[in-house]
């Protein structure tokens, strides 16, 4: 069987598409061999800058001969069907065989399909991958019409038997003619060399300063330069990111330590470590002492006379230039807030425009420190402070360090509130307030931070939501289910019991008053006002909007006249947008308990329950439900459950009456009714406490004690008794079944 190797050499190829490129190029080739009849040992797939290359070990050396039989139309069918069935077939009508069925005489064709030599297969399929390779971004170069990320230089392509022969399959791709030869390092190689398996390439490559395996080459870098950083009682900056890209940027790696300049040590290390890595692609070294970063690392792709003191003279001068920017920027940003504080330095953010329907960031901003300073008290929070954090959060948005750095907002905000001598918890705030971003970012547990970042993305949920932008099917521009994904870690990451339609309520009324607010008459704006204040005391929209207006109408003011106007429009859509962001929010929440094994149908049985607006309550009752399921008498008491509920709402249907009152002992004819009794008087008592005290793993094991008389009633009892009397009392029997489980959750929307 023998081995096959390809190298696809070109042009450098952006790092990022390296690794996948070669994944493509290993699924796609095998995948296609295999549907070609030929198998294979194994098989692995490489990348550096300069090319793709594939090993295929114990390749089959042809495909099977294979023989098919086909079904054709019947003997005296018309001709024109005999003739496309011939020709389907590849055959003529004297290579077809007739034989007799129920309907009639009936052609059948015989297929033989031969063999394939691999190299013939290895050619068609090779080519078309080529011509079709999914690339991200493609070109053509020069007069040909191939397309490849950057332009391709040889095909190497050959297939090695056992005895270390070597055939050089036949195949020309664009002008590019398959070959056995390939280069090593554009700089340190020697010219091109010939190969003859996969271990010679490798070897060969070596030789040619090539490494071929891009986790050695990351290997190799990481050890050199934690070896340097060691040597010199400092510390390497871990980034794998980084470490990969730049893998993926030499053949040959040479890591090069170097000083970064004393002027530039004064400024963060966020900074500094920002700057090198994404404008020099450099790793940073601190001193583990101070937390400073002091040196960095920088990874060539030559060996030099010099020893690399050329290179790293050259790029501690264009670090030197690029963070000269950074230090002015810096000392800029500090004078301006030693000048004007941190509300003065965002004092800008007025003019610029978070939405064209949501205004301008200050107002977005004005909009977030009323409702952190609601949420204050429900999460531990100081008023206070909470509407202060959100009022400069995001004043490092007009800060000169943040205009360069984009991805350092925040985290320069906290430096920025530290200068200006603001308390530790705003300074933590105006970072944290961002968190989380995404599944693996952590989550803040401090109370003003947590206050500034629920507050920040309901106002970003809420805000879409009044203009009715909300994410539909696999679009999400506004990133809005990252930001419900932020409330709900926020929320069960802390533990927190917020009741978050009132929060919603609030935010939402904001929002309209924001958008529509210029078209309305100042008694209407006055009267919303009112309403907020309403919610932000006393709780939810409804409730609230209903108590403003009575009393508006104590005072002689007649309901009727707001007929028509904001306040009438309000009243009657918010409720509807509240209940629908609510809705998406139960939606993430199910999406993020998948991964913990919560069934879906578990938590629409808790979401049918008061107080459902309550994530933490929520999650609480949902994941008792659920283990409390996975037991037997979980299972059991379930079942009987719905067949309690199941006989009594066809009964009650069909009886046009509800069975809800009146069941009593006295009209018990068996010992398994009066234990059934028995049993629900004692548990009723027990799952009600339980569920008052939101212990609901005690909730569920008092109504697993039902399990077995549920059991036993249904298996000695029947229901429809000839009496009418006990038939009523029985079907009462079986509503306070279905009253006491249904105090813990709505098991009717249990599946199963």
């Amino acid at each position: 069987m023998p081995d096959l190797l390809i190298e696809l050499f070109s042009e450098e190829i952006p790092a990022r598409m390296q690794s996948k490129a070669a994944d493509d190029l290993r699924a796609r080739l095998t995948e296609a061999l295999v549907a070609a009849g030929l198998t294979y040992a194994g098989a692995a797939a490489f990348s550096t800058p300069r090319r793709l290359a594939l090993t295929v070990q114990g390749l089959t050396g042809q495909s099977p001969t294979t023989r098919e039989e086909r079904k054709g139309p019947r003997v005296d069918a018309p001709e024109q069907a005999i003739e496309g069935f011939l020709r389907g077939a590849g055959l003529s009508r004297d290579q077809l065989e007739i034989r007799n069925e129920k309907k009639g005489q009936v052609y059948f064709a015989t297929i033989t399909k031969p063999g394939r030599p691999a190299a013939d297969i290895v050619a068609e399929e090779l080519d078309k991958i080529i011509r079709n390779f999914p690339w991200l971004k493609s070109m053509r170069w020069g007069a040909g019409s191939l397309r490849w990320v950057r332009p391709l230089h040889s095909i190497l392509c050959i297939l090695t038997d056992e005895a270390g022969e070597v055939t050089v399959v036949d195949l020309d791709v664009d002008g590019i003619r398959a070959g056995n030869t390939t280069e090593g390092h554009r700089f340190m190689g020697a010219g091109r060399f010939a190969v003859t398996s996969f271990d010679d390439y490798r070897a060969k490559l070596r030789r040619a300063h090539v490494i071929l395996e891009a986790e050695e080459r990351a290997q190799h870098i990481w050890q050199e330069a934690s070896n340097q950083a060691f040597a010199s009682g400092l510390e390497l900056v871990e980034d794998r990111g980084l470490l990969a890209e730049v893998a993926g940027l030499v053949e040959w790696p040479v890591v090069l330590m170097g000083r970064i300049d004393e002027a530039f040590l004064g400024l963060p290390p966020e900074v500094l470590q920002t700057s090198m890595k994404e404008h020099q692609k450099f790793f940073s070294v601190k001193n583990p002492k101070t937390g400073r970063i002091e040196r960095f690392v920088t990874v060539a792709n030559v060996e030099t006379a010099d020893q690399g003191a050329t290179i790293l003279a050259g790029n501690q001068k264009v670090l030197a230039a690029r963070l000269s920017d950074a230090k002015f920027f810096w000392e800029n940003d500090l004078r301006t807030v030693q000048a004007e504080g941190l509300e003065g330095m965002g004092a800008g953010l007025a003019h610029v425009t978070f939405h064209n329907k949501l205004g301008s960031q200050a107002d977005r901003i004005a909009r977030i420190a009323a409702l952190a300073r609601e949420i204050a008290p429900l999460v531990g929070a100081d008023a206070d402070l909470a509407e202060q954090a959100a009022k400069v959060a995001k004043a490092d948005l007009q800060s000169a360090m943040v205009g360069e750095f984009p991805e350092l907002q925040g985290l320069m905000g906290r430096y920025y509130a530290q200068a200006a001598g603001l308390d530790p918890a705003v300074a933590a705030a105006c970072q944290e307030h961002y968190s989380p971003l995404g599944p693996g970012d952590a989550v803040p547990s401090a109370p003003v931070s947590v206050a500034v970042a629920l507050a920040d993305k309901i106002d970003t949920l809420t805000g879409f939501w009044a203009i009715d932008e909300k994410p539909t099917g696999s679009k999400d521009p506004y990133a809005l289910r990252r930001a419900a994904l932020g409330v709900i870690r926020l929320v069960l990451g802390n533990g927190l019991r917020v009741p978050l339609a009132g929060s919603i309520d609030a935010q939402l009324l904001r929002q309209k008053i924001n958008l529509y607010g210029h078209k309305a008459e100042k008694g209407e704006i006055d009267t919303l006002e009112e309403v907020l204040d309403e919610v932000a005391q006393h709780g939810v929209f409804g409730a609230a909007f209903h108590a403003v207006l009575d009393r508006l109408q104590s005072n002689g003011q007649p309901k009727d006249q707001w007929a028509g106007t904001l306040v009438a429009q309000v009243g009657a859509t918010l409720p509807e947008f509240s209940a629908d962001l609510l809705s998406f929010l139960h939606d993430r929440l199910k999406v993020h308990l998948r991964d913990e094994g919560l069934r879906h149908d578990v938590i629409d049985a808790c979401l049918a329950m008061p107080g459902n607006d309550d994530l933490t309550l929520l999650v609480h009752r949902a994941r008792a439900l659920g283990d409390f399921l996975k037991t037997d008498d979980g299972e059991n008491l379930l079942q009987g459950f719905k067949r309690a509920n199941n006989i009594l709402t066809q009964d009650e249907e069909k009886d046009g009456v509800e069975y809800s009152y009146g069941a009593d002992v006295k009209f018990a004819e068996t010992d398994e009714e009066r234990a059934l009794f028995a049993a629900l008087e004692a548990a009723e008592p027990a799952i009600a406490s339980a569920l008052k005290a939101e212990d609901f793993a005690r909730a569920m094991a008092a109504m697993a004690a039902l399990r077995a008389p549920i059991d036993a009633f249904f298996t000695a009892v029947q229901v429809n008794a000839e009496s009418a009397v006990i038939r009523r009392n029985r079907l009462n029997l079986l509503s306070s079944i279905r009253n006491i489980c249904l105090q813990a959750a709505d098991l009717t929307r249990i599946e199963g």
